[in-house]
This record gives C-alpha cells, structure tokens and sequence, in this order.
C-alpha cells in the first residue's frame, strides 16, 4: 500500500510535458488572427493612400516600400532583445501590444474626418494630406514596425521551439511545422484580401480598418492563453558580444601558429551547456584563422577563460555558421524586390482592368493577390503531400529536397514571374490604345484582370518554395542560441529588398524621364508608360541573381554538429544513478 501510494504521489509529481502539438492551437490561432489583421490593415493601403489622403502614386508607393523596409529591419532589435534578455514569449507579448496601439490610431483616422483630407470628385484637384495628418500615419507606420520587429524574428521560431529534435520519440519534425504555419499564415492573408479588403473598398474604412484592429486584440489574447502549455527557451545572454569576443580573440592571436591537430584547440561543454542544449557544434575546416580563438597558451585560465581571449571551438562555430550563411541571405533580397511589385504596380494594372465576375460584382483591386495566396497554398498543400513522399525516393531525405534546393526552385520561379509580367503589361497597353483609353487613366480598359492571374499565381509558387525554404535554412543552420536573430536575417532581407525596390523605382522614374513628360512609371497614367521594360529589368537583375545563388549553394558548407539524443541522455542519466 505505501510503495503505492508512493507510485501515486511520483505521478502526481511528474510535470506534464510542455511543448508539441498541443501548443499548436494557441499558436496558430494567434497567427490566424495577427495575419489577418496585419495583413487586411496593409493590403490596401495603397488605395488608402492615394485615395483618402490624396498621395500621388510614386509617393504612396515609395511610402508602403519604405515601410515595409523599416518593419522588416526592426526585427534585429527584436530579435537581439528576444536572444539575449526576454526571451521569445515576452518579446512576442510587448510586441503585439505595440502593434495594436498602431492599428488602433490608423483606425482612428479612417473614421474621424478631422483626421484625413476632405475627399475629392471627378477631375478636381485633391487637396492631399496636412502636415499633421501625415504625422499621425507616419507615426502609425512607425509604430507597426516595432511591433514587426518584435514579432517578425520570434513569431516562427517561438512555434518551432515547441518541437524537441533531440527526442527520437516526436514524430513531427521542424520542417513540417515550417509547411504548417506557412499554410495557416496563407490561409490567413487569404481571407484579409478578400473579405478585408472588400469591406474597405465597398463598406467604407471604418470597418475596413476596425475589423483587423479587432483581430490583433483577438490573436493577443489567443497567445497569452496558451501560456502555460508552451515550452520556453531561456535567453542566455547577448549572441552579439559572444560573435565580437571570438572575433577579438582570434585577432589576438593572430600571430600564432595553428595547431596540426583540431582536437587540441579548446572545449569547454560545461562553459557552453546552455547555448547547445540540442547539440554541440564540431569543428570545421573553414575559415581557419577564426580557430586562433580557441588555441590555448600559457596565459590561458582554461578553467575560467577570459573570453576576450580564449574561446570554445562551439563558439567559433556559432560565427563560422552566421558567416557561411551570408552569401545566401543576400540571395534573397532581389526576389522581394520582384514580389513587393505586386503591393504598387500591379495592383496599378489591375485597377485600369475589367474585374467584374458577374454584372453586378467585380474583384477588388488589393483583392487580386487572392491569387498569389491560393497558388501558394496549393504549391504548400503539393509539396507535403505528394512532391515529398515523390523526391524522398530519389534522395533518401527525410523533407524531400534539402532547403537549397528548394529555394533554387524558387528563384527560377520568380524569374519567369516578372518576365510574364511585362508580356502580359504590352497586351494591357496595346487594348487601351486599341480602344481610345491610352490618355483616359481612369477609363476602364476592356481587358479581363484574369490577365493578370499567371504573373500572380507565379509569384506564388516562388514563396512557397523560396520563402519556407529561406526561412527553414536560417532557423536549421543558425546556432540554436541565435535563432530568433538569424530568423530576423530572413525580415532584413525582406527589408533590404524592400529598399532596393524603392531605390530602383526612383532611379528609373528620374532616368526614364524626358523631355516630353513620358516616363516608364509615370505618376499619373500608366497607359503611357513603359512598365513593361520595368518588369523585364528586374527580370535580367534576377536572373544574375539565379547564378549567383547557384554558386553560393554549391559552396556552402552545412552547420557541423553533434547531437545528443533523449534516448542517449537518459543512458548516460541512469549510468550516473
């Protein structure tokens, strides 16, 4: 009876395990809702812009590139904060908070009239926006993006940390929960482009705005309830004074003579125990004079090392990896440069098109990238469930094709985007001309908007390749006390491509111009320009991308690391006993 009892209160006392699938519905439900009022409040904003606050459209456009920039740059603050100091939960909290301060003010100015411009009829000249006005959106729009900042490097890697890839027991591996919450977050975005922003162009935007404000509020909730469910990942300490510490110490030591045998530079597991509890990094060949960091001299405590002098080789290696991953982050900035395209020009193009379905209704024009939406969805759902089980047989991997490979798949993808894209863009002009509407930009050309299908379905099936494949290579690659920061690499590139697209829209409307007024992207009437040379500029830019990236990936090396097991952790425990 007592051994029973005692059998009783060991149960009792065995915490339930934290993490896996059942976290996931908190967090997807949270992504479900902050996706979709993230993504209803900016969908649009482009028609918010020129239509509410009266910018011209180059202004507007540079504005949403500027900040998408800044809002995909911020993720590194949030990151650091996350990595060193709050950890992923409480950086994701603060961050969400922010974001519905933002949308909540936004909102305010859609439905207080003393807060945006009188609107405008017919050909009359729009009085654009006050000084104050624009204060209050750009103050928004700053705003949002710390929000993103903290939520953009966390939000993925927070779900993937519910998954132990130690535990041979967990059958759910990282890179299917990456396809997920793809999907779910496409899902998502699906619904705000459609409904959303039907409700802003035909109810008002009020309700356009208000409903994804509500929605923030729902997803903050969503996650905060989960609390207790989520397996937490500790900070341990700023990534950054770790990087500079073995970059001071191999320029230390830079006079020293290499070792002949790795297995004498330092280790130290005691010292690292907390920066690689799912394994240690081993060492690699590359980059040698990185490895005078952990060489160990007479003036070396390797008891309790100086780190500013004398490093572990795991830590070497957690700098040798973010360094090996530079070539390929950078890859990634000309394919946003294409895809942000679809937020300005194209949604342009499809605002000067037929979109009616019936006589009575007609697609929104921010509603078009429905289409990107479902041919991502249909490339994801695809992909796990057929073209991995199909490639497996073939590489004997378990994902299929490793994460290079498929963001090789998606470049090539991309290419043929923008390419179809200006075709599609001289048939759009040459039907204007045909029907008397080339100096007429308000006129309606009568041209289906399903033109326009191909060029978005494309970009498409690139992000779910190239995009899941981006962020799947940085949150496996990176050292497993930097992954919300290397996670934050996936927004920087999202933001550097964001920038470059405003620099090669401003370089090209300044240089296109001549004497006559015409211009590839002229402001007001795109009937006369030449987006179509556009197109096919970006187009060239990314096919020289395309063979950079072919050459980066056949030289890169993949992370050295040896992992622990949970079957072989208990081992060594009941050994101890």
């Amino acid at each position: 009876m007592e051994k029973m009892e005692e059998n009783k209160s060991k149960q009792n006392n065995v915490k339930r395990p934290k993490g896996g699938m059942i976290a996931m519905p908190f967090i997807f439900s949270n992504e479900v809702c902050e996706k979709l009022a993230v993504v209803g409040f900016y969908a649009n904003m482009i028609s918010y812009l020129t239509t509410q606050l009266h910018m011209p459209l180059t202004k507007a456009a540079n504005t949403l590139t500027n900040f998408g920039g800044t809002a995909s740059l911020t993720p590194l603050l949030g990151a650091f904060v996350a990595d060193a100091y709050a950890g992923r939960f409480w950086t994701l909290t603060v961050a969400f908070i922010i974001y519905q301060i933002a949308m909540t003010s936004l909102t305010l100015s859609a439905i207080i009239p003393q807060l945006r411009p009188p609107p405008c009829t017919g050909e009359q000249v729009c009085q654009q926006a006050t000084s104050g006005q624009l204060a209050l959106l750009y103050g928004s729009l700053l705003l949002g993006a710390l929000g993103s900042g903290g939520i953009r490097p966390c939000v993925a890697a927070f779900g993937a940390d519910q998954f132990d890839e130690t535990d041979p027991k967990q059958p759910t591996k990282t890179w299917k929960y990456f396809n997920w919450y793809y999907f779910v977050m496409g899902a998502s975005i699906l619904a705000a482009v459609t409904v959303i922003v039907y409700i802003q162009d035909n109810i008002g935007w009020g309700w356009g705005l208000g409903i994804p404000t509500i929605s923030m509020f729902l997803s903050i909730i969503a996650f905060v309830l989960g609390y207790p469910l989520y397996r937490h990942m500790d900070p341990v300490g700023s990534p950054f004074t770790r990087l500079l510490q073995v970059s001071v110490a191999a320029f230390r030591k830079r006079n020293l003579t290499m070792v002949s045998d790795p297995n004498l530079l330092y280790q130290n597991e005691e010292l690292d125990a907390s920066i690689s509890i799912d394994g240690r990094l081993v060492h690699s060949k590359q980059m040698a004079f990185l490895d005078k960091a952990a060489i160990v001299t007479e003036e070396d405590n390797v008891k309790a090392p100086n780190l500013w002098r004398l490093n572990s080789v795991h830590r070497v290696e957690e700098l040798k990896s973010l360094i090996r991953m530079g070539p390929i982050w950078a890859s990634g900035i000309l394919l946003i440069t294409a895809y942000a395209q679809q937020g300005t020009f194209s949604l342009q193009q499809a605002k000067t098109m037929d979109r009616h379905l019936t006589n009575s209704f007609q697609i929104p024009a921010g509603s078009m990238s429905v289409f990107t939406m479902l041919a991502m969805l249909s490339s994801i759902a695809l992909y796990d469930r057929f073209l991995i089980r199909i490639a497996r047989r073939f590489t004997g991997l378990d994902r299929g094709i490793t994460f290079l490979h498929r963001m090789g798949i998606g470049f090539l993808i991309s290419v043929l985007a923008t390419l179809v894209a200006g075709f599609i863009e001289v048939k759009r002009k040459q039907a204007a001309v045909a029907h008397g509407l080339e100096d007429k930009p308000h006129s309606i050309i009568p041209m289906s908007v399903f033109w326009l299908v191909p060029q978005y379905g494309l970009h498409g099936i690139a992000e779910a390749f190239m995009s899941i494949g981006h962020l799947e290579f940085f949150y496996d690659q990176s050292p497993e006390s930097m992954r919300s920061s290397a996670t934050a690499l996936f927004w920087t590139a999202i933001s550097v491509g964001n920038y470059v697209s405003t620099l090669l829209v401003s370089l090209v409307h300044k240089y296109s111009a001549k004497p006559d007024g015409s211009n590839w992207l002229p402001d007001n009437n795109l009937n006369k320009g030449k987006l179509e040379l556009f197109y096919w500029l970006i187009t060239g830019l990314q096919v020289v991308n395309l063979l950079y990236y072919i050459c980066c990936a056949k030289l890169y090396t993949y992370k050295p690391i040896q992992t622990p097991t949970k079957d072989a952790e208990s081992e060594e425990a009941a050994s101890k006993v």
